[in-house]
């Protein structure tokens, strides 16, 4: 398989993913996953366009909408009119807050679900507190992992500027 070849599976598998995970237009998250796999350097918009096989105004927009998210940035070389875009700096993190900011949605949804089986259907909720125990455990410990890994990409950035 070429490498042309294996980027465009990745692309489609990851863009996929990416487009749930991150509530991204299909075409946004195939933008996104190309910047992922490019050189540091980034991808022109002729480049991006070419590669996604978009028209200009779509990828235009989707460009602008992962822009206006902080998930990709854009620059200009000297001596050259083309704009680059490549993965802006702390995307990752970005993207990971916006899946803390998901579970923590989910275990104040939890936590109303119990307090109104416990109010209203107490025999539920005693019969099915401990599924509930379980799953806000679940929740408690994927919020404390991410909050860790956040705080560690985040000291990892401000590490790398000194």
């Amino acid at each position: 398989m070429s490498q042309q070849q294996e980027q465009a599976q990745l692309i489609e598998q990851i863009g996929f993913s990416l487009e749930e995970r991150l509530k991204l237009s299909p075409l946004a998250a195939r933008i996104y996953t190309l910047l992922i796999l490019s050189t540091y350097e980034g991808l022109t918009f002729d480049e991006i366009r070419e590669t996604i096989k978009a028209s200009k105004s779509a990828t235009s927009v989707n460009i602008n909408v992962l822009m206006q998210l902080d998930y990709v940035a854009s620059y200009t070389k000297p001596g050259d009119r083309k704009r680059y875009f490549k993965l802006a700096k702390d995307s990752q993190i970005i993207s990971l807050e916006a899946e803390l900011q998901k579970i923590n949605v989910e275990m104040q949804m939890v936590e109303k679900i119990n307090a109104y089986n416990k109010k209203y259907h107490p025999d539920k909720f005693m019969e099915e507190k401990t599924l509930g125990n379980i799953f806000q455990e679940y929740l408690l410990n994927k919020q404390k992992l991410l909050e860790t890994v956040i705080d560690n990409m985040k000291h990892f950035r401000e590490s790398e500027k000194q």
